[in-house]
């Protein structure tokens, strides 16, 4: 007879190994449930793995269910996302900060903030991953007051010199227009890796401070930190376009080239839009015919390219090309092509493309859109046109305000509309009134139209507030060096009295064709013509010239760059030069290129 205390035993053993049975077969279910849910590629897939989740019980599991979770918001269905959150029992740090990480992807950061604040009030605490989507969602609002509230934070929960962490607040403050705070953060890190040192280049490079991007870019490879990816080479190109460093571009093209970056779509962007800052239009082309199946963002960027560069018709057939491959174009896409149609004086093409926007391709016109068309219609003298327009438009910021009515203010200037002028720019200055474009351009209308008083008058104010106009500058790159020049001051130049001497002997040269100058417009109070003229040819695209003319040899293109819009007296000046030298400029300022080639220019007279 067989005890019953081992009997006993023997039945516990039992039960005891099918309990082990049971949780191996749970454990391996959900190791299934996962991996299916990692290697899931549509959202039919997932949906197919949350039945089978709920039939299995494994709703009570917050593993499983962040996994199903982060599925969803891969698969851009925030929605779903949300509503599994909802129903989650106990959502833990990860699941909040999938959440999160999901409405930042989808770029609604008001969302991702507002969850923040719900997570707050619940007992789990952010992580690091937490506060780098945080600051992410920042970023793109480019919010400075929140992204400082959420860095407080950041201190307070001990997170200050986290890797992740930093490297998020150095694009958030890169973002938000504070890039000497951004690099106190990128100072004080105790180890940075290349996402720290690509926000970095990335920060100088969007805030106009390429030389700083390439001077960061050139200390990470001195210091032989690792193999540049082809996101800091990207922020490294777009540093080359906004210097219009060509030289230093086409060295960053074959650092890309040797570590086989060119196929990237992203390296492909940046090259076809840093070739086009540069000059150099026909090797954008180049570029973009390589790309094998072009999107949207490249189509784009060739088109603003050709675009700056006045080659409208060229802009045209790409965005037709585009349509014809069943590409949709964006809202950018139409800033581009309205751009190059105000460029090239294709006015009925632009309008017909404002009024089939909607209807035609599904992009409703914004204040981008109506600046582009009233630009348009102020180069043909519709200033009316272009005025009854603006007041109509809904305009959404002050920024936007300002392009508006600021393009409607240089419009109405040139074809003598001083009283639309006066609206222009006193809706200017009340916008922003320490800006001192809306005071020079207006009173420049006011001497065109013979009104010496009020342009008096407006000096004066913009004297006693302190207002200042922006000191016209032109660069030029010579051996991958670059030379800086400032309107009417020689004194700090490189071959300041060559220069001064080689101006006058091609003044000469041109007066013995007949050039006579226009200082027509020019507000130099109480100054004779010849001296307008002495002043006019110091302009600081002319310094750059003969400075260029001096230091290169014959056949090669001298490339300018110029802060401010081209004067009407230089451009004859630089068209003339060229027939006189035979040589060809190209110089890129602030709206657009202008080529010079056999005493004409690209744009045809028409900017």
């Amino acid at each position: 007879m067989k005890h019953p205390l081992n009997q006993g035993i023997k039945i516990n053993i039992f039960l005891s190994s099918l309990s082990q049975q049971h949780k191996h077969s749970l454990f391996h279910t959900r190791a299934n449930l996962i991996r299916n849910l990692q290697n899931s590629k549509d959202f039919t897939s997932v949906t197919s793995t949350h039945s089978y989740v709920i039939k299995s019980g494994f709703l009570d599991d917050t593993f499983t269910i962040n996994h199903l979770l982060n599925s969803y918001v891969r698969m851009l269905r925030i929605g779903c996302a949300h509503k599994l959150f909802d129903e989650m029992l106990e959502p833990n740090v990860v699941s909040w900060t999938s959440l999160m990480a999901g409405y930042t992807g989808e770029a609604r950061p008001e969302s991702t903030l507002s969850l923040f604040q719900k997570m707050k009030e619940s007992s789990v605490l952010p992580n690091e991953f937490t506060f780098a989507t945080l600051t992410n969602a920042c970023s793109l609002l480019a919010n400075l007051k929140v992204g400082r509230t959420i860095h407080a934070l950041i201190l307070v929960m001990g997170f200050g010199s986290n890797l992740v962490v930093c490297s998020s607040l150095i694009d958030m403050y890169g973002k938000c227009n504070k890039v000497d705070q951004a690099r106190i953060i990128f100072d004080l890190m105790y180890s940075r890796n290349i996402v720290s040192w690509t926000s970095m280049i990335t920060a100088y490079s969007q805030n106009a401070l390429g030389h700083h991007a390439l001077q960061l870019f050139r200390e990470y490879n001195n210091l032989k930190l690792g193999i540049p990816n082809h996101f800091m080479l990207s922020s490294v190109i777009n540093a080359c376009a906004s210097l219009g460093s060509l030289g230093a571009g086409k060295t960053t093209h074959g650092v890309v080239i040797r570590l086989r970056h060119d196929a990237n779509d992203v390296i492909a962007t940046a090259l076809v839009d840093m070739y086009a800052k540069c000059g150099c239009i026909n090797y954008s082309e180049i570029v973009f015919k390589r790309i094998q199946n072009p999107s949207v963002i490249h189509y784009t960027s060739m088109i603003v390219g050709t675009a700056k560069y006045g080659v409208g018709t060229l802009s045209l057939q790409l965005f037709q090309e585009m349509i014809d491959r069943r590409i949709k174009p964006n809202d950018v896409t139409f800033v581009g092509v309205l751009h190059a149609c105000s460029h090239s004086g294709l006015i009925d093409k632009g309008l017909g493309l404002l009024n089939s926007m909607n209807s035609k391709y599904g992009v409703n016109p914004d204040a981008k859109h109506y600046t582009c068309v009233a630009d348009m219609l102020g180069r043909v003298g519709r200033v009316e046109e272009a005025y009854q327009l603006a007041k109509s438009v809904k305009v959404e910021n002050t920024e936007e305000e300002a392009m508006l009515w600021g393009t409607l203010l240089s419009a109405s200037r040139n074809h003598g509309r001083v009283d639309i002028a006066l609206e222009a720019g006193k809706r200017l200055m009340v916008s922003n009134p320490q800006a001192a474009m809306p005071y020079v351009t207006l009173s420049n209308a006011y001497v065109l139209a013979g009104d010496w008083e009020n342009a008096y008058t407006l000096r004066s104010r913009m004297k006693h507030t302190g207002i200042r106009k922006e000191p016209g500058c032109s660069w030029i790159e010579i051996m991958e060096s670059t030379y800086l020049f400032y309107a009417g001051d020689v004194s700090n130049c490189v071959q300041g009295s060559e220069i001064l001497r080689f101006l006058r002997e091609l003044e000469e040269r041109m007066k013995e064709r007949g050039y006579l100058g226009e200082t027509k417009g020019l507000v130099f109070v109480d100054v004779e013509e010849e001296a307008k003229e002495q002043i006019m040819s110091l302009h600081s695209e002319r310094l750059a010239l003969a400075f260029g003319l001096m230091n290169t040899p014959k056949g090669t293109i001298i490339r300018i760059m110029k802060n401010l819009r081209m004067c009407r007296g230089c451009h004859e000046a630089f068209k003339l030069i060229s027939d006189i030298v035979e040589r060809e400029f190209i110089v890129r300022d602030v709206n657009r290129f202008h080529h010079f080639k056999n005493g004409l220019c690209a744009c045809r007279d028409f900017w």
